[in-house]
């Protein structure tokens, strides 16, 4: 069981109502996960929703022959395993943990129980699932019309963000897998960002020295995916909220 603290760790889960966090609560229980862990395989059954603290989750598209592909990550903006709580529990894609924090997992039982009772719960979680299907799909278009150093100025923002600054440990070859790419060309845009004086790396370590050149570097889809959970998590003060009587 958790302490009432871990609602403001996790960006969604803030936004439980504090009858429904007080519900799950018992559930919650604290897992810290090694880089490259398998959270989940693709087709494999949920038991669990997992929301990040620290950590980051990527989603991997994986192929017949074996390779993959990042198609989205979650941080602590959001969780993994919420589709278990609404329609089905088999992922779809492989689930490995990119960047190595605290998170905490919850059963799908008293997730699914509320999201079945509850409006409130049933907005929550559908509209957080359309923003993450957006970033699936931003990626999708970005890995097909941007070039590999666009691609990776994004993708090294979005870890920036998540470690809150701290250096980035990752290898040429790693970073070539989750981008779908070959090793040469993560190389050869690397070198051409500490060129610029944006990063900084050496032997699997990177360092973002000059953020907001990483920010004009990169392809428009780095803003466009923050700009979306950034509405999602903060909703201006127009937008219409459906709200159910009494809590849940």
């Amino acid at each position: 069981m958790m302490k009432d603290q871990t609602i403001h760790a996790n960006e969604l889960l803030g936004a439980f109502t504090k009858e429904a966090y007080s519900r799950i609560a018992p559930f919650l229980t604290e897992v810290d996960l090694d880089l490259g862990t398998v959270v989940c395989e693709a087709g494999g059954l949920l038991s669990h929703a997992y929301f990040p603290q620290g950590c980051v989750l990527s989603l991997l598209t994986v192929l017949e022959n074996g390779s993959e592909i990042e198609c989205a990550n979650i941080g602590r903006e959001g969780a993994f395993g919420l589709f278990a709580a609404m329609y089905s529990r088999v992922s779809f894609n492989r689930c490995t943990v990119q960047l190595q924090g605290p998170m905490v997992r919850c059963d799908i039982r008293p997730l699914q129980a509320m999201f079945e009772s509850s409006a409130h719960m049933q907005n929550l979680f559908v509209s957080y699932s359309e923003t993450l299907l957006s970033q699936v799909m931003q990626t999708v278009a970005c890995n097909s019309l941007h070039s590999v150093e666009e691609r990776l100025c994004r993708w090294l923002l979005m870890m920036h963000d998540r470690a809150e600054g701290e250096n980035l440990t990752y290898t040429h070859e790693f970073l070539a897998r989750i981008m779908g790419v070959n090793r040469t060309s993560v190389t050869l845009a690397a070198q051409s960002l500490q060129s610029k004086g944006l990063i900084r790396y050496r032997r699997g370590m990177m360092q973002v020295v000059d953020r907001r050149g990483m920010e004009t570097a990169a392809c428009e889809c780095y803003m466009v995916v923050r700009e979306r959970f950034d509405a999602f998590l903060n909703p201006p003060s127009t937008a219409i909220q459906k709200t159910e009587e009494g809590g849940i």
